[in-house]
């Protein structure tokens, strides 16, 4: 019998007045393996009534408190760690060695921001009265809302609920649907830490219905999201609309640079990762590569030798390199893609078909894709495919490289690879991008540091670090003046 999973609201389990249900569906076998709550707007409205009436007693526990609570919530994941990565790996394909990954960063996540707690909410700042104290003190925002995807279903609520939580809001969490059982363990894990009822809620459902309450609402006061561009738009829009703050980020086109004078091997390994681990379905997947004419051939062969070394298959088998896509849309999206470069001139090189096998016949499968001949206004140089497709590009020159990397509506991440220190500090100085990485894959940060991009890829606020601060606070300036 097909399990079913709750709503988690102001404390209890409970499932949605709808009396109805979503399927979560293997990608690797088209299986269902449980179903969760397809809610309504009235769910929505309980999970923000109870975050609202909880605030002000959570507001108001020391920040130290809190941070005990988060601190608890990282051992119970931890704890839980082999089941929370094979759900998610059965939910949308990933490897189970890369889902234990972000298990683990979601721990390390929890006890950064534990750590968060301990340190200053304010500044005193000297004031112009003889006897006046001034000074500043960082309050909570109020209600956040949090709508994550699926395509890093761990990692991505945590960086939004721990902070939102250390810095004293409480949260209504609507994950995306295709990995919602995930969703659900975690919130488990994170009650069982202690949190008390209200502070965490979490609703699953349809975008259009769950997500877009979550905008509209009167009772949540900020928005964090991480999906689509055209979705984005529309939580930008909501929250506007009600003066509520947001935070979104969305897409990438990450370019990686390879110049005549760098480690071949390294800029190919990290080159072939950034594109097609995760089975490219990353924001900060490498996308393009514009190589430098005298090393073009030599790099294109490096990366052909490690992209057909890949095996592909069910993501719970400890060998697999690249599981299946996340679902028949994914695939979809992905195959038009690969069949458009071709249409437009682009040579496929390699891969791009749907593997060879019975183990792959209902799965949502597709082989890693290497094009060349790709100019940049081809569509598969310009537009998110997310999937594992890599463009090699010719170019003469550094300037070249650079100018055409920047040629894109996006500014999420990019690599250059290069032993020359005077360019690498032309790349930080002139790559429109958040993150940059100098010799290293276009992909990942570490917990304490800022992440977010530019231009498209980002309403220009930082996830993760201290820099969370900014957008899960407010900031209020006190004066206080001894009567004589």
């Amino acid at each position: 019998m097909t399990q079913t999973y709750l709503n988690f609201i102001n404390g209890e389990w409970a499932a949605s007045e709808t009396n109805q249900t979503i399927e979560s569906i293997n990608p690797a076998n088209n299986e269902v393996i449980g179903e969760v709550q397809n809610s309504s707007k009235e769910n929505v409205h309980q999970a923000t009534l109870g975050a609202k009436h909880a605030l002000r007693t959570w507001k108001n526990k020391s920040p130290v408190e809190r941070g005990t609570l988060l601190n608890k919530a990282a051992d119970h994941l931890e704890h839980q760690l082999d089941d929370i990565a094979t759900t998610a790996t059965l939910e949308m394909g990933k490897t189970i060695a890369e889902t234990k990954g972000e298990v683990m960063r979601g721990v390390a996540i929890l006890r950064y921001y534990a750590q968060e707690g301990l340190r200053q909410t304010g500044e005193v700042i000297p004031s112009m009265g003889e006897k006046n104290f001034l000074y500043t003190q960082r309050v909570p925002v109020g209600v956040v809302g949090v709508i994550s995807p699926w395509n890093f279903p761990i990692a991505i609520p945590i960086w939004k609920m721990a902070p939102a939580l250390i810095y004293g809001n409480t949260v209504v969490f609507k994950p995306a649907t295709e990995t919602a059982i995930t969703a659900v363990k975690i919130v488990e894990a994170m009650n069982e830490a202690g949190f008390p009822e209200g502070v965490i809620n979490l609703v699953t459902g349809k975008g259009s219905v769950v997500g877009q309450e979550i905008i509209d609402h009167a009772n949540v006061n900020a928005i964090t999201f991480t999906g689509s561009n055209q979705v984005g738009k529309q939580v930008a829009e909501g929250a506007i609309a009600k003066g509520a703050k947001y935070q979104l980020e969305m897409g990438g086109k990450n370019p990686a640079i390879v110049l005549e004078d760098a480690d071949l091997d390294l800029a190919a390994e990290l080159s072939v990762n950034g594109a097609m681990k995760h089975t490219g379905q990353k924001c900060t997947a490498t996308s393009r590569v514009f190589i430098q004419d005298a090393v073009y051939d030599r790099f294109k062969e490096k990366v052909l030798d490690r992209v057909k070394a890949i095996k592909v298959g069910d993501g719970l088998q400890e060998d697999v390199y690249m599981g299946p896509l996340a679902s028949r849309q994914q695939i979809d999206k992905v195959q038009s893609y690969v069949k458009k470069g071709e249409e437009e001139g682009a040579t496929l090189i390699y891969g791009g078909g749907v593997p060879q096998g019975e183990e792959f016949a209902n799965g949502f499968f597709i082989e890693p894709a290497v094009f060349e001949n790709v100019t940049n206004q081809m569509a598969i140089a310009q537009d998110e495919i997310f999937g594992p497709v890599l463009c090699l590009i010719r170019v003469s020159d550094f300037d070249e490289a650079l100018t055409l990397a920047n040629d894109t509506d996006y500014g999420l991440s990019a690599s250059l690879f290069t032993r020359d220190i005077a360019k690498a500090f032309d790349f930080v100085s002139e790559i429109e991008a958040g993150l940059i990485k100098v010799n290293g894959e276009s992909a990942g940060v570490e917990p304490q540091a800022p992440f977010g991009g530019m231009k498209a890829s980002s309403s220009h606020s930082r996830e993760q670090g201290t820099a969370a601060k900014e957008f899960f606070t407010s900031i209020k300036t006190i004066t206080i003046t001894p009567t004589p």
